[in-house]
This record gives C-alpha cells, sequence and structure tokens, in this order.
C-alpha cells in the first residue's frame, strides 16, 4: 500500500480497509527501520493514524504541518516522499531525525526542542493574513509539551490574534517518562472516560430549545461552563478565545478527520485534542513505551557509548550524594531516563523532581531551592539549558547561589544532529560572573568533580559528554588522585602542550603517544576547569615549549581555546604558537559521533596533525 502513496490525492483515494492496511504496512516499516537505525520509535508507532488523517485532510506542503519536538515526524516523511531513504534515518548524509526545512518543503519548521511549535505556527498563520493567503496551519504537539510555558504563551497569543490556526494536542500521557504535572492528571481523568463528551452534548441539547435572553439560560449556560471545568483543564484556552474540540480516538481515522474538518470550518484558533497509545501496534513498545521511546542503533560500529556512560557514573554518584547529605535535592526537566535519573528517583522519590519540559523554572527553581538552604543540583542536556540563559545569569549568578548544573550530551552527541549538540555551553556559561565550569576527562574525575562543586560555595557547571567513562590513564598523574580545583598535567614533553578538555583528554593522549614516534616529545595537561581557566598551570607549562594547541569539544568562538589565548597574552607570553582545536562555526549534521570527532579533527589521528603543524612539522 505504501507504495501507491506519493501524495495528498493517493490518500485521499484510498478506501477504509486500504488505510488500515497503509497504517499496519507503516508500523511494520517504523519497527524494521528504527530498530536497525536507531531513534524514536514508540512515539511515531502512536501517532500513524493521526498522522494519516492530517495528510488526507490537509494538503503539504500548501498547507503548513509542524511538529513539536520533531520526534513523531516519521510516518510524516514517509507520506512525503522519503520512503526510499528512509533507511537512511539519522545515518551520516541520510534523514535526518527530526524535521527539518532543508531535507524537505514538507518540514515547515526545524523541530528538535519541545514547546516551540504553537509559536512557530502561529507566526506562519500571521504571515499568511498578512500576505492574504488562504492555506491552513497545523501544529501537533504533545502533552508533555503542556509543561513548557513557551507553549502557554503561543496560545495566551493566538487567542488575543484570533487568526485561523489549528492545534492537535497528541495525549498519549507521555513526554519521554510519563508526563509530570497536575495538567497531566487532569487530562488522564479525562481520558479514563466519556464524562465531559456525554455532558457537553447534552447541555448543548438543552440550550437549544431554551428561548433567547432567558434567566434559566444564563444559568444553564454557567452550569455548562462550571461543569466543563470540573472535567477538563481546558476550561482555559475557551477563555482565552481558543476553541476546544475533543477528546478524539487518535486510532480513528474516520474520527480524526471529521475533527480536523470541523477545525477547519471554524476559521478561528482551535484545539483539537486527540488520545493516543504510545508504542501502538508493537507489542514490545507498547508494554514498554519509555524502553522503545529511543533506541540505539542496532550495530555497534556507529559509535553507540558502551560499558559505562557518563550519565550512569552521574546517577551513581547522585544516589550516594543523595544518601549523604539530606541537603542535597535534584531537578531534571522531563528527562529522567535520559540522564540517568530513572533508577535514582525510584530511590529518593521527594528528592528528584521532575518539572516537565521546562527548563527556565528548573534553574530558577533550584536558585530558590539553594536560597532557602539547600544543595540543589540541576541534571539537563547541554543543549537544552540553552533555554535557560536568563535564569542561570539573573537568578543563580546575581545572587551567587550554590547551584550544581550538571550538563549532560556536551559535545556531539551523534545521530540526534544539529538541533541536539551541545556545542555552546562554554561559550554562554563563560561570559556569567561567578560561574565556573568544569569538565572532567572520565568517570572517576566526574564524581568527584560533582563532589567538589556540591561543597563550592557559588554556582558550578560540570560539563560531561554522552560517551564511555572508562579511565584514562595519564603517564604522571593516577586516574584516582583528588580532584584539587585546578589543572593536572598527565605527561611531560618539551616540544608541544596539549591542554586538553574534558573529553578531549583521552585522545590527545592518544596523539601524544603517536608524535612520539615522530619524534615529537608533546606534553598533555588535562585542563580541568574551563571557567577560570587555571592561568598559573597553563602559564607555566606553556613556557616550557615552542608551541601550545588547545583542544575542546566545543564551538571556538567563546570557548575553552579562546581564554587560553586570553591567558597566554596577558601572561606575555607573545613569542609562543598558538593553535586552537574545536568544533567548527557551523552546525553540525548528524552521524555517528567518532565519525563526526574525526571530521572535526577531534580524535587522536587530527589532534597530532594539529600538533605537528603548530610545531612546524608535517607528517611524511
Amino acid at each position: 500500500m505504501l507504495e501507491r502513496v506519493n501524495g495528498h490525492s493517493d490518500l485521499k483515494a484510498l478506501a477504509p480497509d486500504e488505510l488500515r492496511l497503509l497504517c499496519a504496512e507503516l508500523r511494520q516499516v517504523l519497527v524494521s527501520t528504527v530498530t536497525e537505525t536507531g531513534g524514536h520509535l514508540s512515539s511515531n508507532l502512536g501517532v500513524v493514524e493521526l498522522t494519516v488523517a492530517l495528510h488526507r485532510v490537509f494538503d503539504s506542503p500548501r498547507d503548513r504541518l509542524l511538529w513539536d519536538v520533531g520526534h513523531q515526524s516519521y510516518v510524516h516523511k514517509l507520506l512525503t516522499g522519503r520512503r526510499d531513504r528512509f533507511d537512511t534515518l539519522r545515518r551520516r548524509g541520510g534523514l535526518s531525525g527530526f524535521p527539518d526545512p532543508e531535507e524537505s518543503e514538507h518540514d515547515a519548521f526545524v523541530a528538535g526542542h519541545a514547546g516551540n511549535c504553537v509559536s512557530a505556527a502561529l507566526g506562519l498563520a500571521l504571515a499568511r493574513d498578512r500576505r492574504h493567503e488562504s492555506h491552513h496551519v497545523v501544529a501537533v504537539t504533545g502533552d508533555g509539551c503542556l509543561t513548557s510555558g513557551m507553549t502557554y504563551e503561543a496560545l495566551n497569543h493566538a487567542g488575543h490574534a484570533g487568526t485561523r490556526l489549528i492545534v492537535v494536542l497528541n495525549d498519549n500521557g507521555m513526554s519521554i517518562s510519563p508526563t509530570a504535572g497536575s495538567l497531566s492528571r487532569r487530562l488522564h481523568m479525562l481520558r479514563t472516560g466519556p464524562a465531559y463528551s456525554r455532558l457537553k452534548r447534552r447541555t448543548d441539547r438543552q440550550l437549544s430549545i431554551i428561548p433567547l435572553g432567558g434567566r434559566l439560560r444564563w444559568l444553564l449556560r454557567r452550569l455548562k461552563m462550571g461543569a466543563k471545568a470540573a472535567v477538563t483543564p481546558f476550561m482555559l484556552l475557551e477563555e482565552l478565545g481558543l476553541t476546544y474540540l475533543g477528546p478524539v480516538d487518535g486510532h480513528d481515522i474516520p474520527l480524526l478527520e471529521e475533527a480536523l474538518h470541523r477545525a477547519c470550518a471554524l476559521r478561528r484558533p482551535v484545539v483539537v485534542h486527540v488520545m493516543t497509545q504510545k508504542g501502538k501496534g508493537y507489542a514490545p513498545a507498547e508494554a514498554d513505551p519509555v524502553r522503545y521511546h529511543g533506541l540505539a542503533p542496532a550495530s555497534a560500529s556507529v559509535g553507540t557509548p558502551s560499558g559505562e556512560t557518563f550519565s550512569d557514573v552521574f546517577a551513581g554518584t547522585m544516589k550516594e550524594l543523595l544518601a549523604a547529605d539530606p541537603r542535597v535535592v535534584v531537578i531534571t526537566a522531563a528527562m529522567l531516563d535520559g540522564t540517568g535519573l530513572a533508577d535514582v528517583a525510584s530511590v529518593f522519590p521527594d528528592r528528584v523532581l521532575d518539572v516537565g519540559i521546562a527548563e527556565s523554572h528548573a534553574v530558577t527553581l533550584a536558585g530558590g531551592l539553594a536560597a532557602g538552604g539547600l544543595r540543589p543540583v540541576v541534571a539537563v542536556y547541554s543543549t537544552f539549558l540553552q533555554r535557560g540563559f536568563d535564569q542561570i545569569l539573573h537568578d543563580v549568578c546575581l545572587p551567587g547561589l550554590p547551584v550544581v548544573l550538571a550538563l549532560d550530551r556536551a559535545g556531539l552527541v551523534g545521530e540526534d544532529g544539529r538541533t541536539h549538540h551541545g556545542a555552546f555551553d562554554l561559550a554562554y556559561l563563560g561570559l556569567m560572573p561567578g560561574m565556573t565550569v568544569l569538565a572532567p576527562r572520565d568517570g572517576v574525575r566526574l564524581s568527584q568533580m560533582l563532589r567538589w562543586a556540591l561543597a563550592a560555595p557559588g554556582p558550578v557547571a560540570v560539563r560531561y559528554p554522552r560517551a564511555c567513562a572508562a579511565t584514562v590513564e595519564g603517564r604522571l598523574a593516577p586516574p584516582d588522585a583528588a580532584f584539587t580545583g585546578r589543572a593536572q598535567m598527565l605527561r611531560e614533553g618539551d616540544d608541544v602542550l596539549i591542554v586538553a578538555l574534558g573529553s578531549m583528554v583521552a585522545p590527545a593522549l592518544e596523539a601524544a603517544e603517536a608524535l612520539r614516534k615522530d619524534g615529537i616529545a608533546a606534553a598533555v595537561l588535562d585542563a580541568c576547569l574551563a571557567r577560570p581557566v587555571d592561568r598559573d598551570a597553563i602559564v607555566r607549562e606553556a613556557g616550557k615549549v615552542a608551541a601550545v594547541v588547545t583542544v575542546e569539544e566545543h564551538v571556538l568562538s567563546g570557548g575553552f581555546g579562546s581564554a587560553v589565548m586570553a591567558a597566554l597574552q596577558e601572561a606575555g607570553l607573545h613569542d609562543v604558537r598558538l593553535r586552537r582545536v574545536g568544533l567548527p562555526d557551523r552546525f553540525v549534521a548528524h552521524g555517528p559521533r567518532t565519525t563526526l570527532l574525526s571530521e572535526c579533527g577531534l580524535d587522536a589521528e587530527g589532534i597530532a596533525r594539529s600538533c605537528l603543524q603548530a610545531v612546524g612539522r608535517r607528517r611524511v
């Protein structure tokens, strides 16, 4: 069936039995492909019928379809001319795991961070109105995104603007893990019974026979509003000027199409509440939608972390710290599983706080907890912490509060690609007064740094990669030496000094060993601190060599190498040749992390090559 679908008209022509066959085939393709390439499975299995209905009612790309987060857009890709390349999903040079306008005109807006969908859709709708065009704009968001403040800001503006906009709320009770928050609980009440729909229909029939202007009609209307508020959390939406339709069975295509056609006819902002089952149609994913939310690639050759990861070490260390100090609390923004905290939360349910998709709130909440005498740790992906910039600066650094930011996925994350690489945190954290930024070379050092950070009097960020946390051996310093808040010399050499940060220490040591075979004596300094850099150690060691090479898994602009360059200039070491190695000044595409690091010159071979260039040598 899928081979017959090449556009909107082909879908429209399918009979009900053929649609069921198509949905079954789509699920087969999802399972067979995603279990091989890796990616988001449960979320896409849950939106098969919804996506088919959307493409039968709307004419993409004329009508603009936006997907919040984008991890539920695989079926959309299959129905919009990309099925022949679907087996390249998340692979180097292949399809992105998220909507990407550079990939297809059917992807109306880039998506990778939750909560931006309704805002972008409203912008497209207002632009349409200004240009006197008539197409539809549809934002497909999830109940998890209702924990995002940005979604409410957009809904508030949409109700005020009154323009034609359709927001499809895909309610499966989950973001990655079960959705946190009181609104989620109210949604669950609505999902478990038809009370609201029955009451709405009955009250509407009664109101229709009451004479206009009567006091009884006014009272009944007030009764309807009160009853509606009692059984649904969406009274607020209608008060804001949006029309609420639903709930609708998200796996019934005729009902979905009927609701979407009603939304089109209303010609004002509408929220269509659709209830789906995450993992629908694939028994393992239905039984465990969290596990099957995001799958690793089947082949280990693509660079997926093996062995104990930095996230695992973080989780184990937090268990110990929570047990040892009752003041310690951990906050995460809908990332219990991603940050390794799910098991920690089962042991300390009252001290691991999941605030939903609300990174800004998470940071300021931590500030409040710290001001109240507790020691909060915010566990967040580097790419998502970008959303908390103002809160870190104003609510943590300005008052100098002892908040620890645990930045998972710092650097290149691999197949999730451009929207998820943690390539910018040093640049924006580095400009904040009072902020200390640490970077561990391995799991042992991460554990030590977390303990050091919790004892610090002010804000500390600890950034670590999506990688194996295997112990890094140095020639001069044992890996279990206590962290003292200073850089650490790992290898001596008098030709070139490699100043490596965090994840780059291991390849730097490999590069130094390779350079020895070329007759180059390379010293390796584990910087440990990205801000403030250990100026004394860097200047001392740089004074012994002719060239310095800094290596960081971060963009060069505003990064660690820039801070080292400033330190050398201030120390008057103008004769020392400096070469900075880091990520390029562009958004790096998706692919295996090891492949991306090699392409960016951040593997051992690339670092050795940069060192040879710094000392004026070429490898023969």
